[in-house]
């Protein structure tokens, strides 16, 4: 515990300074499988493109500048659903009725935009959480509409919900603020990014990008001593933010923690004969890792920090480590074989039990909460289609749950967006 307190001493001086990085402004380049060029939108000019090299440092290839539409989905990938929505092929059609037959994508909804969102502990109390996050989730749903389907009043409709928050909200607090600054700052920037970069005219645009900067990016870039899906879902919320604002300190800061908590998220024997231990709090020794993995002492491939509190939380986890991986690969800095060891195994693991197989007495004392949720598509379709890796359990959780739809907090639509998209 003494040494976690002289580390977070130490790291809170770094994110001090890094607090003052300096903002990369450019084009960007979208990213393709390895070995392919990068081509991208133009930054600010939808429908043109431009072509850049790789930057290579340290010996990892980074973009040098930042792609749009370039969190968690790519007009590449917008452009294969929208193929195959035209064309009525499934998954992608029922997937896409079912997001237009969701109270998400009404026309009519009306914002309800705080200047101050309170969340305690599950949301109790619950004054503007779930409108902020839903909200946020209608300006998504309604950005993938107007481009999928075309029609101007679905992103008219999302710039005006983005629009009614931007002018209106100051501050998260109690004790979930964190987590609620996480998904709800998770999403916005998903729907900023498909309107900013493939729509003719957002004019508070600005002051979206102004609140994003102010509101959501100090809290979630500061990162959680909590169980592990909080802040993985902070630095999900953190980069999408950094590239919408093409914030390249924000970004690599938010990365290099990101990477840090997934690696103690999710156990492979590689890590010998315990999980690492979180990069953050003061959680050093054995006992208190133990504790700290809701008391489970013996360790296997994929085990979750969360596992033997629920399958719930270990979803948001998961979710969000495939959502960072998979803006990540849109960036030019592809984390997906970094981090695909930990997720094949993460995913194998828990649908395993999803689908059926018992629980045995060393897992958790031979019962688990499930509930892992739609969660699984864009992991199954980077780490099997992509990568080649042969996932039986993930395949068959993932099809036979087919089209997720979302968990009304920050996962949405997946199997639309993501499901053998090859983009």
């Amino acid at each position: 515990m003494r040494k976690r307190v002289l580390l977070a001493t130490f790291t809170a001086l770094v994110a001090a300074v890094a607090t003052f990085g300096v903002r990369l402004t450019a084009d960007a380049a979208e990213t393709r499988t390895a070995g392919e060029t990068r081509t991208a939108a133009e930054t600010g000019a939808a429908g043109k493109t431009a072509t850049t090299g790789e930057a290579k440092a340290a010996g990892e290839i980074k973009a040098a500048t930042f792609t749009h539409p370039g969190v968690m989905i790519s007009r590449a990938q917008l452009d294969f659903v929208k193929g195959k929505v035209t064309a009525g092929a499934q998954p992608w059609a029922s997937a896409y009725t079912q997001m237009l037959n969701s109270r998400y994508a009404s026309l009519s909804r009306t914002p309800a935009p705080r200047a101050t969102v309170e969340c305690g502990s599950y949301s109790n109390p619950n004054n503007g959480c779930t409108d902020e996050r839903e909200d946020a989730i209608a300006a998504y749903t309604d950005a993938l509409i107007w481009y999928i389907g075309g029609n101007s009043a679905y992103a008219q409709k999302s710039i005006a919900l983005m629009d009614a928050w931007s002018a209106t909200i100051k501050a998260h607090t109690n004790s979930n603020a964190p987590l609620q600054t996480g998904w709800a700052g998770s999403v916005w920037p998903r729907a900023a990014e498909i309107i900013r970069y493939t729509y003719s005219s957002w004019p508070n645009q600005a002051r979206f990008a102004t609140m994003l900067r102010n509101v959501y990016l100090p809290t979630v870039i500061a990162g959680s001593s909590s169980n592990g899906n909080w802040e993985l879902s902070m630095m999900e919320a953190a980069v999408g933010i950094s590239v919408f604002l093409e914030d390249r300190a924000s970004y690599d800061r938010a990365i290099t923690r990101f990477k840090a908590r997934t690696a103690a998220y999710v156990y492979v024997t590689a890590d010998g004969s315990q999980p690492k231990y979180p990069p953050v709090g003061s959680v050093d020794t054995r006992a208190e890792l133990i504790s700290y993995w809701q008391g489970q002492s013996t360790f296997v491939d994929g085990l979750s920090q969360e596992t033997c509190r629920d399958f719930v939380h270990t979803g948001y986890g998961l979710s969000a480590i495939s959502h960072v991986a998979e803006t990540t690969r849109i960036q030019g800095e592809d984390l997906w074989p970094e981090v695909s060891e930990r997720m094949r195994h993460a995913l194998g693991f828990h649908t395993k039990f999803e689908n059926g197989t018992a629980v045995p007495a060393n897992i958790c004392g031979g019962s688990v909460v499930k509930g892992l949720g739609p969660v699984s598509e864009v992991a199954y379709n980077a780490l099997a289609n992509r990568l080649g890796i042969a996932m039986s359990n993930s395949k068959t959780y993932t099809e036979s749950r087919r089209p997720q739809g979302t968990n009304n907090l920050f996962v949405a639509w997946e199997t639309l967006t993501h499901a053998n998209n090859p983009a």
